[in-house]
């Protein structure tokens, strides 16, 4: 076996755009949101204790964090609603076909990532540019946990706001039995929230280390790579462009 040829051709990579413009703004976007709204929920749902000579009345840093947390939820739930919109109109990557499961290879490509990511087992290469299954459908999920966590909060909302917007989730409450129950669900949401984070930012430093296909940067820039035989083989026609 010609060593030489062979480590050569495992470093012949074809540099794709896979992640374009809009969906990287979106992606940062919601990230601040998140961090914002769980920082500032955590002292909405336990506020502490105001250790002062002053009455309640002369400070205002709680109703500061109440208003931050509702200007991110407000921009949160729009930043949604418009990758729901792109989900339909941006590139295949961006596809909604990534992320729900249609056919058995769709749940066969899962396990192969479930055992490398979980089990540390050498499983047979996956080939996908954008996604891999797994991380499609656990974005699917957490798609669905923001959809949830915008109709509590806005219908714990509804009752204290007299605009419009939040007055359109006023029927969310009863749904739940009553703001006790939906006060619950909006609360373990954001530890879900938490715990995905956690685990999203392990497994893109893990995935750029054993892949070396460029997944931190890929988010900034855009770009990623992927050995050019397994494209064309994979993925026919020309690649996307910006």
């Amino acid at each position: 076996m010609n060593t030489a040829a062979t480590h050569s051709k495992a470093h012949m990579l074809r540099r794709v755009f896979v992640w374009e413009l809009p969906v990287r703004v979106y992606h940062w976007i919601n990230a601040l949101c998140i961090l914002g709204l769980i920082g500032t929920g955590i002292i909405i749902g336990n506020p502490p204790a105001i250790l002062s000579g002053k009455e309640a009345y002369a400070f205002f840093w709680f109703g500061t964090v109440r208003f931050i947390h509702f200007v991110a939820a407000y921009v949160f739930m729009f930043n949604f609603l418009f990758r729901i919109y792109w989900g339909f109109v941006g590139n295949k990557y961006a596809s909604w076909n990534n992320f729900i499961p249609t056919n058995k290879q769709f749940f066969s490509d899962m396990w192969n990532v479930i055992k490398t990511d979980i089990f540390m087992t050498k499983a047979e290469t996956n080939h996908s540019i954008g996604h891999n299954r797994l991380a499609g459908f656990i974005y699917f999920l957490t798609f669905i946990a923001f959809a949830i966590q915008c109709l509590t909060g806005f219908g714990l909302y509804s009752a204290t706001s007299d605009w419009w917007l939040p007055s359109m989730f006023t029927w969310v409450p009863p749904l739940f039995g009553g703001d006790f129950f939906l006060r619950v669900v909006h609360h373990w949401a954001m530890w879900f929230f938490i715990l995905f984070a956690v685990v999203h930012v392990y497994l893109v430093f893990y995935h750029d280390y054993v892949e070396g296909r460029g997944e931190i940067s890929s988010i900034g820039g855009g770009w990623k790579f992927i050995d050019e035989e397994v494209f064309n083989k994979n993925h026919p026609g020309n690649e996307p462009k910006k």
